[in-house]
């Protein structure tokens, strides 16, 4: 999910650079979107995985 991320902020800065208003709105937002979707995810297998049994 984190690469589908950076593909799209990659997009979003490719856009940028040949000036699409529209498509970099578009991407630069669904990359939000996807970023702060890793980090919940990311936080919860942190606080709810697997823990070691001594």
């Amino acid at each position: 999910m984190l690469s589908w991320a950076i593909f799209f902020l990659i997009v979003a800065l490719i856009a940028a650079i040949f000036g699409f208003g529209g498509i970099v709105a578009a991407a630069a937002g669904i990359a939000k979107v996807l970023f702060v979707l890793f980090l919940i995810l990311f936080v919860a297998a942190l606080l709810f995985g697997r823990r070691a049994v001594a």
